[in-house]
C-alpha cells in the first residue's frame, strides 16, 4: 500500500499497464539522478482531456528543449490518455505524463547513443476548487523568485517550487506569489494574473515563468468577453496597487488571490472580471 493512492490505480511504464504500486524504474534512470526528464499534466472533466493538443504541444517543446526524443507522435499519446482515462472510475481526473532521458550509466553528459527514454503516466481523482475558494478567494505570500534561469521547461526538477510551495505551508497559505529583481514572475505552481482599472495584465511569456496552458486560454476567454488584456513586465508597485489578483493553473483552473502579505488585494473580495472570467471558465467546460 501507498499512502493516498487507491489500491485499484493504474500506471503505464514504457509500453505496460500495471498497478501503480507496482510501477518501478531503476535508480540509475536519469530522472532520479539528476532529474533530467519533463512532465505534463492534464486536468480531464466528464472523462473528457480539457486542451489536450496544448498539451501535448508543450510537452513536445519541453522535451526538444532539453533534448530528448518525443516517444509517441500526438495519436500516441491521446490513446495512452485515453487508457489511463478509461481504467478509473473517476469522471474528473488529473492526468499526469512524465518522460525521463532513460537509464544509463551515471554521468553528467548525455549519454551517446539513442537511449530509451522512460515514460510514465498516471491518472488520479480531480477534486476541483470548492465554492469557498472560487467564491471567497485565496490568502497568499510574497517570496523572491529563486529559481533557475529556465522556468518554461516543464521540467522534472522542481526543487525550487518545491521550496517555494513550502513557504507558502509554512505561513498557512496556499500559495505564494514570486518576483525577480521586483518584477512579477509566478506562483509556485500556477500563473498570475493583475487587473487595474478593468485591464487584464500577465507577465511576459520567457524563460522566467512556465507558459501554463490556460495562459493563451484566459487570454483567449478576456478577448471574447471584451476584456482588455496587456501581457508586459509588472514592477512590484503595480501589483501592490492592483484592483484584483488573480492565480490558474490545470488544477487550480482559475481563482481569485484577496490577500498578499496580510493586506487586502483592491476591495478584499473577488472583483468582476474574475467574476467574468470564471464564468467564461465555466461554460468552455461544459
Amino acid at each position: 500500500m501507498i499512502p493516498g493512492i487507491a489500491e485499484d490505480a493504474v500506471a503505464y511504464l514504457d509500453g505496460t499497464f500495471l498497478p501503480l504500486a507496482e510501477a518501478r524504474v531503476s535508480v540509475l534512470d536519469r530522472g532520479f539522478i539528476f532529474g533530467d526528464g519533463v512532465y505534463e499534466v492534464v486536468p480531464v472533466y466528464r472523462r473528457r482531456p480539457f486542451r489536450m493538443a496544448q498539451h501535448l504541444a508543450r510537452l513536445a517543446r519541453s522535451l526538444g528543449a532539453i533534448r530528448i526524443r518525443n516517444p509517441h507522435d500526438e495519436a500516441g499519446w491521446q490513446a495512452l490518455v485515453e487508457r489511463l482515462i478509461a481504467a478509473h472510475p473517476y469522471d474528473d481526473q488529473i492526468v499526469y505524463l512524465q518522460v525521463t532521458r532513460g537509464v544509463a550509466k551515471r554521468d553528467h553528459a548525455f549519454p551517446a547513443g539513442d537511449l530509451a527514454p522512460t515514460v510514465f503516466g498516471m491518472s488520479s481523482p480531480f477534486t476541483r476548487p470548492d465554492a469557498a475558494q472560487r467564491d471567497g478567494g485565496l490568502a497568499t505570500v510574497s517570496m523572491p523568485d529563486e529559481r533557475w534561469l529556465h522556468c518554461e521547461i516543464k521540467s522534472v526538477s522542481l526543487l525550487g517550487n518545491v521550496l517555494a510551495r513550502q513557504y507558502a505551508a509554512d505561513r498557512g497559505v496556499p500559495e505564494v506569489v514570486m518576483f525577480r529583481d521586483g518584477f512579477l514572475s509566478e506562483g509556485s505552481s500556477s500563473n498570475v494574473w493583475l487587473v487595474k482599472d478593468g485591464v487584464l495584465r500577465a507577465p511576459v511569456k520567457n524563460n522566467l515563468i512556465l507558459e501554463g496552458i490556460r495562459y493563451g486560454f484566459i487570454e483567449s476567454l478576456a478577448a471574447a468577453r471584451g476584456i482588455r488584456f496587456e501581457m508586459r513586465p509588472i514592477a512590484r508597485a503595480e501589483v501592490d496597487a492592483a484592483d484584483e489578483l488573480m492565480l490558474s493553473s490545470a488544477t487550480k483552473e482559475i481563482l481569485p488571490i484577496v490577500s498578499l502579505d496580510g493586506r487586502p488585494v483592491g476591495a478584499g473580495r473577488p472583483g468582476p472580471v474574475y467574476a467574468s472570467l470564471r464564468q467564461g471558465y465555466d461554460e468552455a467546460i461544459g
